[in-house]
């Protein structure tokens, strides 16, 4: 299941780096780069800090392969994707949910402390979007005011919660990332947001 996971991630997000890429008419070079930050590179991040390399996709050449594979399958079906900011959405939700999990499980593995966890899998979730964003002279979603980093905190206080009072290993992840995607899409529907603390 946690491998299954991490390559519906991986695809999820390099598909929302291609379609953002798109949007903004980059060339095919142009959009394959912004569809490999964005789907390894809140999990690049993510390791090096944990001190595990070289980083996951550089040991496991599937990762590179799903990102081609994503690149390509957006690429296919360009056309058919003319509401293009819904799938994008779409897409960089599924990659929310799932990548908080895996950061997550990659700080529970080597024994870190559930706060540090949560923060692992905040990172792995949001940092690949944060670098597309600023390649794509977008401000990131994480800084602003919708709410985004903060689903993944409320992600990791119930993947904590469930552990807790030990669910099945499955049923932690499946929950998890559906009320992720869930709190996401009630909180574009009904625009939730947290408050701007700047001038005006």
């Amino acid at each position: 299941m946690f491998h299954l996971l991490d390559i519906i991630g991986t695809v999820a997000f390099a598909i929302s780096g291609v379609l953002t890429a798109f949007h903004k008419k980059l060339d095919p070079f142009g959009v394959f780069i912004i569809a490999f930050v964005t789907a390894v590179g809140g999990g690049t991040l993510r390791d090096v800090l944990i001190g595990q390399t070289p980083v996951m996709w550089m040991q496991n050449i599937l990762y590179v392969y799903m990102i081609i594979f994503g690149f390509f399958l957006a690429l296919v079906f360009r056309k058919k994707l003319d509401r293009l900011r819904k799938s994008l959405f779409l897409f960089d939700t599924i990659g929310l949910g799932v990548f908080t999990l895996i950061g997550l499980e990659k700080g529970i593995a080597i024994g870190l402390h559930p706060v540090i966890c949560i923060a692992l899998g905040t990172m792995t979730a949001c940092f690949g979007g944060v670098i597309r964003d600023i390649l794509c002279n977008e401000i990131p979603i994480i800084f602003r005011r919708e709410i985004y980093a903060t689903i993944c905190i409320i992600g990791g206080l119930l993947f904590f919660g469930l552990k807790y009072f030990e669910f099945n290993k499955d049923v932690q992840y499946l929950v998890t990332i559906l009320v992720i995607i869930s709190i996401r899409l009630f909180a574009i529907k009904y625009k939730w947001s947290l408050p701007s603390i700047g001038n005006g």
